[in-house]
């Protein structure tokens, strides 16, 4: 299934190049085959040895970043920034609504038992109002483009998406090996994410706090996206603390340091709901710490993405948000959802059941592209059994079409080659404003014919560059370096925390140390949905 290639336009055997890639075209085809690949493994070895890497069972790997760009024209990229910008909105209003008076239930806009069968939504966080009224802080919308180059949303991550540490990484690693390329085209820069991310953040403080103490909650160096979580609170000069770091007192969430303990006022997380407060989910967790959802609802801590995203994860709920759009902001979706069946539905359903071996399968709440069956792949005993598997739990499963994913160029073993890819861009929730990262993480397939493009299935990335308008954008050439903001840290030492040697915290590590590799590797589903 060849797919939209986008950078080729033609018949086969005698491509145009599209009027974007013309300048990196012409700079491969100068290179030659020998200069490529020498700058491809300079670029891969860069990559080790900055410790650029993704978890993967239990063993960190180097991600993999391919050499040749992807490049989205201006025009293009103001639909998808438009589209993600509607995505977030109306599922911020569908969460605040699902958590609270829940009207689309009687206007019959979504099923009640819809939303109450997901195993994401969490009663106990209904009624809790945060801050600023904000509870996708973060948000990454997975896209693909159809075999006409659309843009089509393939599914909602809005619990805490991960991978934008990639796209950091990769612009800096590329503008370095391919430097006379990337001064011939003004790119958009990608390094200011830090910067409005924490102004995000800063923005849910609870009410009150004009100078609010932020830090990143990590579950821990066996996480798989642990590069990613120590990047960002170092790019945004906060603490990175993990959870023996913090102690709920009073109502209120405490950090250890050396001088004593201080008080939390936002917390970007990267655990899972089930994991966060043993208090309140699960009671074996090491990871959590008990009492932050008391401390959230009495309005002393923020919690970033807020409990109970996952809810607007579902992938049964995807079906409906081009109807959410419709209800909450009175405006037609800008980017369409890929044709979807609901197996909840019996004439659907039937439909599908009859045409099993012509479509994807994919279970509401996999993550990870795992429990995904393509239909033409499978074999006669997997179609049995997935029949089996939607008969004993139909709101499990939804059925899509087969979809060649568009195509770039990739340099793989046997050459440049055309490889399916995706797109995630990444957006941050002020409560004002929704800022569409310009360019997001590509993901690329990198076996032949692969459509799954998981690096966990053998997938690398690409630089995503979106080309500036010289009309709208100011002068993309400026990238800042990703380096800790000069003076952001306040009085760094006083909220220096003790080191993993104590007598307290070493005795819990050699109580807990499996427990805590064991939950810290599976402790959050979307943190692996990059791998």
């Amino acid at each position: 299934m060849a797919g939209f290639d986008e950078m080729y336009l033609g018949p086969e055997g005698a491509p145009a190049v599209r009027d974007e890639y013309g300048a990196i075209h012409e700079a491969f085809r100068t290179m030659g085959d020998d200069e490529i690949r020498v700058r491809a493994d300079a670029l891969a070895s860069s990559y080790l040895d900055q410790g650029v890497t993704f978890g993967v069972a239990g063993e960190e790997r180097p991600f993999p970043l391919d050499i040749v760009p992807r490049v989205i024209e201006a025009a293009d990229w103001r639909h998808v920034d438009l589209g993600v910008q509607q995505r977030v909105k109306a599922l911020e209003a569908f969460l605040a609504d699902v958590y609270g008076p829940g009207e689309l239930f009687h206007d019959g806009v979504v099923p009640r038992e819809t939303v109450m069968t997901s195993p994401h939504y969490h009663r106990v966080v209904a009624g809790l109002e945060p801050a600023n009224g904000v509870r996708v802080h973060v948000a990454g919308v997975d896209l693909i483009r159809d075999a006409d180059g659309h843009f089509r949303v393939l599914e909602d991550n809005v619990r805490v998406p991960s991978g934008v540490s990639y796209v950091m990484t990769n612009r800096r690693a590329l503008s370095g090996a391919l430097p006379e390329v990337f001064a011939d085209h003004r790119i958009r820069p990608v390094q200011q994410y830090s910067r409005n991310l924490l102004a995000a953040l800063r923005a849910a403080s609870p009410a009150g706090v004009s100078d609010p103490t932020v830090v990143v909650l990590t579950p821990g160096v066996y996480n798989s996206a642990y590069f990613e979580h120590t990047l960002l609170a170092r790019t945004m000069g906060v603490e990175l603390v993990e959870p023996r770091d913090l102690v709920c007192q009073g109502g209120r969430v405490l950090m250890r340091t050396t001088r004593g303990l201080e008080q939390v006022h936002v917390i970007y997380r990267r655990i899972d709901d089930d994991f966060i407060d043993p208090a309140q989910f699960r009671p074996d967790s090491v990871l959590g710490v008990p009492g932050l959802v008391t401390a959230s609802r009495a309005g002393n801590v923020t919690i970033a993405n807020a409990i109970g995203n996952g809810v607007a994860d579902d992938k049964l709920l995807y079906t409906y948000v081009p109807d959410l759009i419709r209800y909450y902001l009175s405006e037609e979706p800008i980017l369409r959802n890929v044709d979807t069946w609901r197996m909840g539905e019996p004439e659907q359903r039937e439909e599908v059941l009859d045409r099993l071996d012509e479509l994807v399968l994919k279970p509401v709440d996999g993550s990870g592209g795992k429990g995904i069956v393509i239909g033409p792949a499978a074999s006669a005993a997997e179609l049995d059994e997935l029949r089996a598997k939607i008969h004993a739990d139909p709101r499990a499963w939804i059925a899509q079409p087969v979809i060649s994913l568009s195509t770039v160029p990739t340099l793989v073993e046997q050459g440049i080659r055309p490889r399916h890819v995706d797109l995630r861009p990444f957006a941050v929730n002020t409560g004002d404003d929704v800022h569409v990262l310009p360019g997001g993480l590509t993901r690329v397939a990198l076996p032949e014919g692969e459509l799954i493009v998981n690096s966990s299935r053998g997938g690398g990335s690409k630089d995503t560059w979106v080309l500036a308008d010289p009309l709208v954008d100011p002068d993309p050439l400026d990238e800042v370096a990703i380096e800790e903001p000069e003076g952001s840290r306040r009085d760094k030492a006083r909220k220096e925390k003790p080191r993993p040697g104590t007598a307290q915290v070493q005795s819990q590590a050699q109580s807990q140390g499996a427990q805590i590799q064991a939950q810290a590797s599976g402790a959050r589903a979307t943190d692996r949905e990059v791998a």
